[in-house]
Formats: C-alpha cells, sequence, structure tokens
C-alpha cells in the first residue's frame, strides 16, 4: 500500500496547507510521497524537512518586507516573488532550510512545473533540494508577474497553470491511498479569466495559451472527480469556510487566520485521516 499526498497551490492561500502539515509533523503522520504544486511545493517541503512552524514564521516576518513577495519586487525585479531574497537570503541566512533531513529523507518529494513550449505539465523529483531548488522555484513562478525560469534548456511557469491538483497523476502512478489537501472551500468554482494579457506576453508560446484558456475546465473537473471519489479512494482536507486572503497578502492577520483554520481542519479530520491511511 502506497500513501500520496497531494498539495493544491494559490500562493499565500497556501498558508492553509502549511497548517495542515504541521499537524501532520506533530502527530508523526507518514506519507510515502508528497507532490506539491506552486505554493505547495513550496511549502510542502517543510513537512519533509520536519520543519514544523517555518512556514508560518517567515510569512509573518515578511508579510510587510517589500523585498519578499509584492509590487515592489516585481517592478524592480520582473519577479513577483523575490528571487534573491526567497531562494537565496531567506533559506540560506534569516530562516535557514534543512537540506540535509530532506535530502535524507525516505519520502519522495515532487514538484509540478508548466513547460511553456509544449503546455503540458511535468512532474519533477526533488532528490537534492539544493540541486533542483530551480525546479521549486520555477513551480512558483506565476504567469505575468514572474519571470520564465529555464533549465537545461526548457523553459517553466508555475506547475498550477497545467496541473493545480495533480489528483490524477496520484492515481495513475498507483498509489492506494490519496490524501488530497485544498486551498479553496468546497463549493469554489473557477471561473475564465481575460485571456487578453496573456496572449500579448506569451504570443510565441501557443500551447502555453491554450493550456491557459483551458485551465478553468480542467481545474473544475479536476475538483468534481475528487468530490465523487472522497472517501473512497482519496481523504480530502480543505478549507471549512471561506477565508478573505488574497494570493499577496500582507496582513498578518489574515495569513495567521488562514494558517490556524488548517490546523483546525486537519485536527478535526485526524482521527479519520490516521484510519484511512492504516
Amino acid at each position: 500500500m502506497k500513501t500520496c499526498l497531494v498539495l493544491e497551490g494559490g500562493a499565500l492561500r497556501g498558508i492553509y496547507t502549511a497548517g495542515v502539515l504541521d499537524v501532520l509533523l506533530e502527530n508523526n503522520v507518514e506519507i510515502d510521497t508528497v507532490i506539491g504544486v506552486s505554493a505547495g511545493a513550496l511549502f510542502g517541503i517543510n513537512y519533509v524537512s520536519k520543519q514544523k512552524g517555518r512556514c508560518l514564521r517567515y510569512n509573518l516576518e515578511n508579510a510587510k518586507n517589500k523585498h519578499y513577495m509584492g509590487f515592489y519586487s516585481w517592478l524592480t525585479t520582473g519577479n513577483i516573488m523575490n528571487e534573491e531574497f526567497c531562494f537565496h537570503k531567506l533559506i540560506y541566512e534569516t530562516d535557514p532550510f534543512d537540506f540535509e533531513t530532506f535530502n535524507q529523507s525516505k519520502k519522495k518529494f515532487y514538484a509540478v512545473v508548466t513547460n511553456i513550449e509544449t503546455g503540458k505539465p511535468e512532474y519533477i523529483q526533488i532528490k537534492d533540494s539544493k540541486k533542483d531548488m530551480e525546479y521549486l522555484r520555477a513551480s512558483g513562478s506565476m504567469p505575468l508577474v514572474s519571470k520564465i525560469v529555464e533549465i537545461h534548456g526548457k523553459k517553466y511557469l508555475d506547475g498550477g497553470v497545467a496541473d493545480s491538483i495533480p489528483y490524477v497523476w496520484a492515481k495513475e502512478n498507483g498509489y492506494d491511498r490519496i490524501i488530497v489537501v485544498e486551498t479553496r472551500p468546497i463549493d469554489y468554482i473557477k471561473k475564465e479569466s481575460n485571456m487578453t494579457p496573456f496572449k500579448m506576453k506569451y504570443k510565441k508560446y501557443p500551447n502555453l495559451i491554450k493550456t491557459l484558456q483551458e485551465r478553468p475546465k480542467v481545474y473544475n473537473e479536476t475538483t468534481k472527480l475528487i468530490k465523487e471519489e472522497e472517501g473512497k479512494n482519496c481523504f480530502v482536507i480543505r478549507p471549512s469556510k471561506l477565508v478573505d486572503i488574497k494570493r499577496i497578502e500582507h496582513d498578518r492577520r489574515k495569513i495567521q487566520e488562514m494558517y490556524d483554520l488548517g490546523v483546525e481542519d486537519a485536527k478535526n479530520a485526524l482521527k479519520s485521516l490516521t484510519q484511512y491511511i492504516q
């Protein structure tokens, strides 16, 4: 029996996931494989490195830091998530990531990225978190407000563009027990976006534009499938209520509220979850 933990993205909505993961760490819930998308990948690595509370801590401490995430970073660097601060200073100096514990873990960890030339998702196993950090950065590089990340000649953006919740991937790869952590309430329906800015910026990448156009349909079909199979083929933890939090949120109270909801929902689900994975 193999267990897979699937982590949706959503930028700062993903702090909900951090709350869920901290409860799993606190209760020694062991998973064979973790697959994260965007913030799900960037926050999910802390579960494998066993750094309970780290994600909440650095997000609260840097909520109003213009060098972390936001308009200033986008204006000055071309990335809404500041590459130098997030992937160098933060992880090596101000709140160090435990590369050694991650790399020695027996858990498999995958990050989803979108290949902008094919428009398809790629599922990258992160074996060496230091060497593979660029894939994690690519997974969280939101379209329009991030530079394209080029790795070994391939061009990538946010994994959520092509596969926001890789539940089908987990099924197709033979996982018997699948735990899905979503960052939207159960009644959320993704609506179509204005495609004009995407068509202008990515006119050289028609496959990416097609994927972006189809994203709401694919997302809604995936969440519908998960709802249909919940309790049978998968176990789902999702926000039990709506928290008015932005993708790029600077209000520490809302960040804390979203995290606390993740903790609360995970604790409420813990008994059923442990029975499910036994």
